[in-house]
């Protein structure tokens, strides 16, 4: 690992951006004006929905719900299903009505791990416009996202928080997480204790709401995350692979950690008979396929479930409240990578130069496919049946765990890889409800906003889902994409997709526009001339 010289003038916090602006990358575009949605108004009612809380209570309905200036002032029963509703039964009109009835409404999901840059192509050049970002995670029910360390620094996300907050662009409410650059593949300024100290209390003055680690040296992140603690900075952490053998994920959250990302560094907490996993003499990290190869064998080298070391691991995390935000749907591809390359959205949503940084290439971060095989996919099939049977015990047990997506990688993008999570958990063991716990009031619990959202109750802000089918029936229903169903009237098969509607802070925004906007910019990213090599063919055959 190389330290990278940084300008003497990036503020904390930007250390990335202004790497990234040496090298010649560009920024990702920002959101400059709310151009879909409507409202909020000064009193929104949502009429004989079933509500699903997200506190994993089961549906309940038919309800009126009353917003006024975008928080819920009133959830009321209002009759008994297949029984007529007595008017006089109703809260008093709004100046805005929907109609509820025979539909769902739950609270507007959170993705805890995210990023609203993307990797850049070097070869075609510009990112997605932030706006395919956020219409995405608006049109799959996100409303809130945990933004873990942006690619265009923490300025430009907490500008991006300002402007979702006052409703001036149309995106999710966004939290603001910066990169500690202490251990990283990429930068590397902090050096001390002190340092790091320092660090963390000027991002805290300019407004960051937690940090992003990839694991430091142990004195190094011990005194960070102590200081986090100090200071009210929520943390997250990628243990990585490089740092695994200083610290597991048990001794980060002994030392204070909010939450572990991903799976790094759980395996290595439940080794016994080893230190460090089994790696091959030609074992080299920087190669991407290596690095990816290797990561779905640690857990057959850890200890068995249901053993004695297997339950320490997992009660030791229970005691100090931990969080596991798994993001199962990012690494998916590697149990099957056609299924992956192969999803109903690439051809109309998949912007163009994400598509092409996909494809296998040499030194494109998720883009290890050129040598991947069937063994690969096998060891992470297993991989994925341990580390879901982890998480689902863990959660059995009382633990905490969220959704979190971490899209814009490994065939992955924004809003499907969140519903992808959905379906994942459930495939882990949770029932429906419970995932949908974990998409909501789990998730306003681990970034400190559960007085504010991720429920639906009196006093919260609205935050809500309007679905024209119960998604607990199938989570496939929530793609954008829909879901392939048979006309049993007509034999023809037909598409059909729950979300309606999506709320946040009281703003409702049609997911058929969102769709559509999407659509239009993904056509014309494709239409744009970029040279000789023509990948629009490849990409749609």
């Amino acid at each position: 690992m190389v330290d990278q010289v940084v300008p003497a003038n990036a503020e904390a916090g930007d250390e990335l951006t202004a790497e990234n602006t040496k090298a010649g990358m560009p920024p990702v575009q920002a959101a400059t004006s709310r151009n879909r949605g409507s409202g909020p108004f000064k009193r929104l009612v949502l009429r004989g929905a079933t509500v699903i809380s997200g506190t994993g209570a089961p549906p309940l309905g038919p309800m009126d719900i009353v917003v006024e200036e975008g928080r819920i002032t009133q959830i009321k029963k209002v009759g008994t299903p297949k029984i007529p509703i007595k008017p006089e039964r109703r809260p008093a009109p709004g100046d805005h009505e929907i109609d509820c009835h025979g539909k769902y409404v739950t609270p507007g999901f959170i993705d805890c791990h995210a990023h609203a840059g993307v990797a850049y192509h070097a070869l075609n050049g510009w990112v997605p416009p932030v706006d395919y970002v956020y219409k995405l995670w608006l049109a799959h029910g996100v409303t809130t996202v945990r933004e873990m360390g942006s690619f265009n620094g923490l300025g430009w996300m907490l500008n991006q928080k300002a402007l979702s907050a006052e409703n001036k662009i149309a995106a999710p409410r966004l939290l603001a997480y910066a990169y500690f650059p202490a251990v990283n593949d990429r930068l590397k300024t902090i050096h001390t204790p002190e340092q790091a100290r320092e660090w963390l209390r000027r991002i805290k003055a300019r407004g960051a709401d937690g940090v992003k680690f990839f694991g430091a040296p142990p004195a190094i992140m011990e005194a960070a995350l102590d200081e986090c603690g100090k200071l009210g900075l929520r943390s997250g952490c990628h243990h990585a692979q490089t740092a695994v053998t200083e610290m597991n994920a048990l001794t980060s959250a002994k030392w204070g950690l909010t939450s572990a990302e991903h799976y790094y560094g759980l395996p290595e907490a439940l080794f016994e008979s080893r230190i460090i996993q089994d790696y091959s003499t030609d074992y080299d990290y920087n190669d991407e396929y290596f690095r990816f190869a290797f990561a779905g064998q640690t857990f057959k080298q850890a200890a068995k479930p249901g053993s004695a070391k297997w339950n320490e691991v997992l009660e030791a995390f229970l005691a100090l409240d931990f969080t596991f935000v798994p993001t199962f749907t990012i690494y998916d591809a590697n149990r099957d990578l056609m299924r992956a390359r192969q999803a109903d959205w690439h051809k109309e949503y998949t912007w163009k130069s994400m598509w092409e940084y996909f494809q296998p290439q040499r030194g494109g971060h998720g883009a290890y496919w050129y040598r991947w095989s069937t063994a690969n996919e096998i060891d992470w099939k297993e991989n994925y049946r341990l580390w879901m049977q982890f998480i689902n015990e863990y959660k059995n047990r009382g633990g905490r765990v969220c959704t979190g997506s971490d899209s814009g990688f490994i065939f992955q993008i924004f809003g499907f890889g969140y519903v992808r999570e959905l379906e994942l958990l459930q495939e882990a063991g949770f029932h429906p409800l419970e995932v949908l716990r974990a998409a909501t009031s789990q998730g306003a619990e681990l970034i400190g906003l559960s007085d504010e959202i991720g429920s639906i109750d009196v006093g919260k802000r609205a935050d809500l889902l309007v679905l024209d089918h119960n998604p607990l029936d199938d989570f496939k229903l929530l793609y954008g994409t829909g879901a392939l169903r048979l006309n049993d009237e007509t034999r023809k098969p037909e598409w059909h997709r729950a979300l309606r509607y999506t709320i946040k802070d009281g703003v409702i925004y049609d997911v058929d526009e969102l769709l559509a906007d999407v659509r239009e910019m993904v056509a014309a990213s494709f239409a744009e001339d970029v040279g000789a090599k023509d990948t629009k063919h490849e990409r749609r055959a």
